[in-house]
């Protein structure tokens, strides 16, 4: 007990305490402020005994269940409470005491599993589709001959996400290896030949380096002969050791270390290494002549301390694990910084290039003459330099203070150069964007953005040229030659996209918007250009030819988005009159089809449509997703891969698509899944779980283009659930529209959006702009409206901006304060998403046992008013324009009805 302006009372004086008796004996521990103790406690600290009758005893019995009842609220948090208070021994009872012993007995009725801390397994059925193995991913080499398997291990164990991470700057480092924490790798590199007939040759393991690595930043030399990939291992004490560069010849399929001598390092805080040519990497290493870390000061040497005395208008949102005081500074430095390298793969060589620093990316030009050199340095500047191949400065384009202050408003961006890139169908010419409104979407201004272009290594005096002026905000550019390339604009208050045409290498020419159209109408999306690989091994949009045809055509890779579900499509697009001609579509009726990628593309000169092959993928309900060749003129299809089905045991799970139109108009879908076999005229109604993440649309046309849901659900047994903004939709749904469902999940959601006062997900006005807003739409501030059960999982270690772990924690007191059945998961050392496998066991656990106890039951056992709300629900949307269509066998068992999900909740502007 602390009481600052107190000391203790004379009546608690030990002094004052009876004399010995056997009666009973009590340990007194006071805690005190240190000032008070030696006038409150005497030299020589011995046992006591008093009577029980003695009235002492009763007032520090008193006192004591209270003090224990309010530690044990807080305690309850985190484990459950055991342990009732003392008993009274002259029988009685004291009321505090009381509700401790009555506490400590519900706890003891609870399922030891449920409150253990121990974590769990869910149902077989359920972890054998988790540990299901993985897929490999493949890589195409730049000739298209050859297909890399990389193979992937299952979930990690926890113990990896448990190693040791520094926080700095918006990063999680392993500071062993000196890259980012929690890296996933692979296990393993299969090469296959592509066959003539499309099919694939036997396998050929790379090999040479030690078993058991973990391998990452897999990639392909230019000409295709050649891997260069990193490996690294784990030490004795389970940490990992560092990242060292291997290259492996295609053809042998033989590794080896590309550095002779064995104490260089990546360095892959930021970027790691790159080909320069065919026989050259440039890698970003540790410096040699680094020692330890810095060592954190056991006093500091100084307040930490924040200021804006210039008055600045920063406004950020709440991003984690951000530099906090100068030894962060430091540390940061000290493993950021890094030493250029250029390796011969020829001889082995290593040349130093520029001085060490903190190294951000390292971009080639396509004539392998100049390096385009991003590094950053205290304050803490952005500076973007242009070297050549040999480590030489050329020049500086640009050294751009701290990006603090760009307004939070939707397209908003930074001050100064930014998207400086390389011209993918030049040498070495670059291009950038520069915004003309100072960075804030809410200045109105035309043009809004210019696009400039310049040489690496202008002429004296030579300015950079424009290129193209936008007056929504510059989104990029595919490039083709100096004849074409495509602007892209776009806007996101008002969803408008833009695509312009424009000839880079002529000024007479005038540009001309070829696509204006809004990004929610889904069904108008033209698709987007293919791309072709250039012997430089950059990309640019393919031309394709016909036969006796002197026309400019592209070909446009789209989703096909239709009322029936998405039908992906290739069409051949005539730049000039804007003709369609579609040469390809997926399957309408079994499979779903889209094209992956070109692959008649690595010749040089012109492609032809009757000599086209593409890569599509393919798959069905119950069929694995596979890949296919298909060449044309007659599209041919050779399958390349047969991978199994990964979760046999939901072959045959049912799927559609359903569709309601909600109160205002808005009409919505989702996907049904039921299970195998089910009959609902013979199996009646099922619980229904709804899983969703929030969307927001500007029209409601729009919306009702892509999204519609009507179904069938017994009404008593609805769950929702979400995870992030899904979790808050959850909450929000709980507290405001209570009779539509019987419980929820959320997952690592915000709850209090007074905590995220500078915006949040696509909400652009700050706390103190739309304070309405921000309350109404926070669940914690409606606490006492939720009545239903809800369970909070939330990762220990959230690092994503709004959904820091204490929003659970602060949200699952605010309900357990009102009486609320509520259970509160924190995992240790997850992040935002969930990676290790014994946490998503775990949470697997918890949703089924929470469905279980909640959700497929009576329902009415768990909350008394619940059938008053079952009879409410089923009278609102009997009312609704959906109308009940079936009801099950006989007419005995719960109502099946079409459910309007908005019925009695109209969230506010950006909870849509």
């Amino acid at each position: 007990y602390h009481a600052p302006s107190q000391t203790l009372s004379p009546s608690l004086s030990p002094h004052t305490l009876p004399s010995h008796s056997s009666s009973s004996i009590v340990v007194v521990i006071i805690i005190s402020p240190l000032h008070l103790l030696p006038q409150t406690l005497p030299a020589l600290i011995r046992p006591y005994t008093w009577l029980p009758e003695n009235s002492l005893h009763s007032t520090l019995r008193s006192r004591r269940a209270t003090t224990m009842s309010a530690a044990s609220s807080r305690l309850g948090n985190l484990v459950p409470v055991h342990s009732a208070a003392a008993e009274n021994v002259s029988g009685g009872t004291n009321g505090s005491a009381s509700n401790i012993n009555a506490a400590a007995a519900t706890t003891a009725t609870e399922d030891e599993e449920a409150l253990g801390g121990k974590y769990q397994l869910p149902p077989p059925e359920i972890r054998d589709i988790v540990d299901a193995p993985p897929l490999p991913a493949l890589s195409f080499s730049p000739h298209r001959d050859k297909i890399l398997f990389l193979k992937r291990r299952a979930l990690p164990p926890l113990s990896d996400l448990a190693k040791p991470e520094e926080k700095l700057a918006g990063m999680r480092i392993d500071g062993k290896c000196n890259a980012r924490s929690r890296m996933s790798f692979y296990t393993g590199i299969g090469i296959h030949q592509l066959m003539p007939d499309g099919t694939l040759g036997p396998e050929k393991e790379i090999r040479g380096f030690p078993e058991g690595s973990k391998i990452n930043f897999v990639t392909w030399s230019v000409d295709g002969r050649h891997l260069a990939f990193s490996i690294r291992g784990d030490d004795e004490d389970g940490s990992s050791s560092k990242l060292s560069v291997w290259v492996a010849n295609v053809e042998s399929g033989q590794a080896r270390p590309l550095f002779q001598s064995a104490d260089i390092y990546v360095n892959a805080v930021f970027d790691n290494f790159v080909w320069v040519d065919n026989s050259t990497l440039l890698v970003s290493t540790i410096p040699t002549s680094r020692r330890d870390p810095p060592k954190k000061p056991l006093v500091p040497s100084g307040p930490k301390i924040q200021s804006n005395e210039l008055k600045n208008v920063v406004q950020v949102r709440t991003f984690q694990d951000l530099l906090k005081d100068e030894y962060d500074a430091d540390l940061f430095d000290y493993y950021a910084t890094s030493q250029l390298v250029l390796v011969s793969l020829d001889d082995g060589t290593v040349k130093e290039i520029g001085p060490p620093a903190v190294y951000t990316s390292m971009d080639p030009s396509p004539d392998q003459k100049y390096i385009l050199i991003s590094s950053i340095h205290r304050p803490y500047s952005f500076i973007v330099e242009v070297w050549t191949t040999e480590g030489k400065f050329v020049r500086e384009l640009c050294d751009l203070p701290l990006a603090e202050d760009i307004p939070i408003a939707s397209n908003s961006v930074r001050k100064g150069m930014r998207s400086i890139n390389w011209r993918a169908d030049k040498p070495s010419m670059l291009y950038w964007a520069e915004t003309q409104d100072g960075g804030d979407a809410k200045v109105e201004v035309s043009p809004r953005d210019i696009v400039y272009t310049q040489p690496a290594e202008p002429l004296e005096g030579e300015q950079p040229e424009i290129l193209h002026k936008l007056d929504l905000r510059y989104g990029g550019i595919s490039w083709c030659d100096d004849s074409l390339a495509l602007v892209y604009e776009s806007w996101y208050k008002t969803r408008r996209t833009r695509t312009w045409v424009i000839s880079p290498g002529s000024k007479d020419a005038s540009p001309r918007i070829l696509f204006d159209r809004s990004s929610e109408d889904v069904y108008s999306d033209p698709g987007s250009p293919m791309l072709r690989r250039t012997p430089a091994g950059t990309y640019i949009i393919a031309k394709i030819k016909k036969e006796n045809d002197e026309g400019t055509y592209l070909l446009l890779n789209g989703n096909g988005a239709t009322p029936e579900g998405n039908i992906p499509f290739l069409d051949l697009f005539d730049i000039n009159t804007g003709s369609k001609e579609r040469v390809w579509e997926s399957d309408k009726e079994k499979y779903y089809e889209h094209v992956v990628a070109l692959m008649s593309d690595y010749n040089e000169g012109d492609l032809y449509l009757d000599r086209l092959k593409i890569l599509t993928s393919k798959e069905s309900k119950t069929e694995n997703t596979q890949y296919y060749i298909q060449s044309w003129p007659d599209k041919k299809a050779s399958q390349i891969t047969n991978f199994p089905h990964p979760y046999p045991q939901l072959a045959s799970l049912q799927k559609e698509m359903i569709r309601y139109q909600r109160k205002d108009g808005v009409q919505l879908t989702a996907t049904l899944y039921l299970p195998p076999g089910y009959d609902p005229s013979k199996d009646g109604p099922l619980p229904c779980l709804v899983w969703s993440y929030p969307g927001e649309f500007k029209s409601k046309d729009a919306a009702g283009q892509k999204q519609q849901l009507r179904k069938l659900f017994d009404v008593g047994k609805i769950a929702v659930g979400g995870h992030s903004y899904g979790a808050f939709m959850t909450a929000n749904l709980l507290a405001h529209a209570p009779h539509l469902f019987c419980c929820g999940v959320a997952r690592s959601g915000a709850y209090n959006r007074t905590l995220t006062p500078f915006g949040f997900q696509n909400e652009d006005r700050t706390l103190w702009e739309a304070t309405t807003t921000y309350v109404e739409m926070s669940p914690f501030m409606s606490a006492n409206k939720i009545k239903k059960p809800i369970l909070l999982i939330h990762g220990e270690e959230d690092n994503n901006p709004g959904t820091l772990t204490m929003q659970s924690d602060r949200f699952f007191n605010a309900l357990k304060g009102h009486g609320a059945l509520c259970r509160l998961v924190i995992l240790p050392y997850e992040s935002h998403g969930y990676a290790a496998r014994e946490s998503i066991m775990h949470v697997l656990w918890e949703t089924d046992r929470w469905l279980q106890k909640y959700c497929i039951p009576n329902t009415s056992s768990v909350d008394p008013e619940h059938d008053a709300a079952k009879e409410e629900a089923s009278k609102e949307v009997t009312n609704s324009p959906s109308q009940p269509v079936a009801a099950s066998g006989g007419g005995g068992g719960p109502e099946m009805a079409h459910i309007d999900l908005e019925v009695s909740y109209s969230p506010q502007r950006s909870f849509l």
